[in-house]
C-alpha cells in the first residue's frame, strides 16, 4: 500500500462533518489505518447522500446530484498527471439510506479498484420507501472489488450480492486504544467531580440520548437496574456520560432507580479514558447496535462489559471472555449478569485482563492496517 493514493468517501457522514458520532469516528480511524500502511488519503467529497425519512423525491434528487458530482470528479482526476490520480477509491458505510452514487462510477472511469467498508444490505427494504437507495446500494456492493465487513451479520447480508467470496473480507471494528489502555484509575477525583461514593461499585454507560434504539436501550437499562435493586443489590451508582434530544425521556427511564444515577452530560473524548479506568462495570443493552465503539473503549481500559447479545455486539464483546452477553430484552438476565460480576471479584478481574488483551492484540489501528495491507496486496495494489 506504500505507493497508494486513495480517494476516500463516506456517503453517510463525511470525516470532516461538524457533528461527532461513532460513524464519523470510524471513518477517521479508517483513514488513519490506511495512512499507517503508507497510503496517501484524500477525502474525495463531503457530499451526503443520506435520506432519513424515506422520501423517494429526495432520493432522486440526491441520485442526480451524485451522478453529476461523479462526472465532475472524473474530469478533475483525469486532468491530473497520472502520478497524482487516485490508485483506488475507498467508500465507507453505504446502505439504503446513504447509497454511494460516486465511487463505482469514478473507479470504473479511472480503471482503479473500488473498495467498500461497512456495506449493509437489508432485503426487506426492497420495494419500500428507500427502494431507490436500496437498489443503488446493492449495485454498488456488487461492483466492488473488495467489501470489508465490520460485522458477521453484515457479511451474511451482503454475501448473496457478491459473485465470489474472495471479494469479502472481515475487518472488525477497531480504535486508537492507547489513551484507554494507558489510563490510570482516579477514584478520588471521580468521586469529587461527579459526587460518586468511593465505597460503592461504579457502573458506567456512555451513549447519545436520542429517540429510537438509544432510548430503547436506556429503557431496558432502567428496567434491568430496577430488577437488580429488587434482588437486594442497591449498593452501586450508575454514571451516564452523554446527552441529546431525548434527555428527559432518558431521565424518566432511569428514574426507577432513584438517586443511584448521575447524569453529568456529554464530555470530550479525551476525558473518557480515566472514567472508564475508574469504574467497575460497563453496561449497555445495545438495542439495534451496529457494533458500538464504546464497548471497545471500555475493554481497552480493562472495564468488563454487560450487553445484549444482538446484531454486531458479539463482534466486539466476547461472551464469557471479555464480558457477559445476555438475551435481548431479558431484563432479569441482564440484572443477574450485573449481580454476578459485582459478587465475583476474581471473575471480574479475569474478564478485565482478557478485555485489555483482546483490544490490544486484535482491535487496534495497527491490527486494522495489517488486514488492509493483506487485502490490498491480494488486489495487486
Amino acid at each position: 500500500m506504500a505507493a497508494q493514493r486513495i480517494a476516500f468517501y463516506a456517503p453517510m457522514k463525511a470525516p470532516n462533518h461538524a457533528t461527532p458520532s461513532g460513524d464519523r469516528r470510524m471513518g477517521r480511524l479508517l483513514i488513519q489505518a490506511l495512512e499507517a500502511g503508507g497510503a496517501r488519503v484524500e477525502v474525495a467529497s463531503d457530499f451526503r447522500s443520506y435520506d432519513g425519512k424515506g422520501d423517494p423525491d429526495r432520493q432522486i434528487t440526491l441520485r442526480d446530484q451524485g451522478t453529476a458530482l461523479a462526472e465532475t470528479l472524473i474530469e478533475r482526476y483525469r486532468a491530473l498527471d497520472k502520478k497524482d490520480q487516485p490508485t483506488a477509491w475507498f467508500t465507507y458505510h453505504l446502505y439504503h439510506k446513504a447509497p454511494d452514487w460516486l465511487g463505482a462510477k469514478v473507479a470504473q472511469a479511472l480503471d482503479i479498484p473500488y473498495l467498500v467498508a461497512e456495506a449493509s444490505f437489508a432485503p426487506k427494504r426492497a420495494g419500500g420507501d428507500w427502494d431507490i437507495g436500496h437498489r443503488a446500494a446493492a449495485k454498488a456492493i456488487a461492483a466492488a472489488d473488495r467489501v470489508f465487513c465490520l460485522t458477521r451479520l453484515d457479511m451474511a447480508c451482503v454475501r448473496p450480492l457478491i459473485p465470489t467470496d474472495h471479494k469479502l473480507a472481515f475487518l472488525p471494528p477497531f480504535l486508537d486504544a492507547r489513551p484507554f489502555a494507558d489510563a490510570t484509575a482516579d477514584r478520588r477525583e471521580m468521586a469529587r467531580r461527579f459526587g460518586l461514593n468511593p465505597d460503592q461499585p461504579w457502573l458506567l454507560s456512555v451513549a447519545m440520548m436520542r429517540p429510537g434504539d438509544k432510548l430503547a436501550s436506556f429503557k431496558r437499562l432502567g428496567t434491568a437496574l430496577e430488577r437488580l435493586q429488587s434482588m437486594g443489590r442497591s449498593d452501586w451508582q450508575l454514571l451516564v456520560i452523554g446527552d441529546g434530544p431525548a434527555r428527559q425521556d432518558v431521565q424518566a427511564a432511569l428514574a426507577v432507580v432513584g438517586d443511584n444515577v448521575i447524569l453529568p452530560g456529554t464530555l470530550p473524548l479525551d476525558q473518557l479514558p480515566v472514567i472508564y479506568a475508574s469504574c467497575d462495570l460497563y453496561l449497555w443493552p445495545g438495542v439495534g447496535e451496529a457494533y458500538g465503539m464504546a464497548y471497545l473503549e471500555a475493554q481497552a481500559a480493562g472495564l468488563v462489559v454487560v450487553a445484549g447479545n444482538e446484531r454486531g455486539v458479539p463482534d466486539v464483546v466476547r461472551d464469557g471472555e471479555t464480558g457477559l452477553l445476555t438475551t435481548p430484552g431479558a431484563d432479569d438476565e441482564f440484572a443477574m449478569a450485573i449481580a454476578r460480576l459485582l459478587d465475583d471479584g476474581p471473575l471480574r478481574h479475569k474478564l478485565s485482563d482478557n478485555a485489555r488483551a483482546f483490544v490490544a492484540n486484535e482491535r487496534t489501528v495497527a491490527a486494522a492496517t495489517r488486514q488492509l495491507l493483506i487485502a490490498m496486496g491480494e488486489l495487486g495494489q
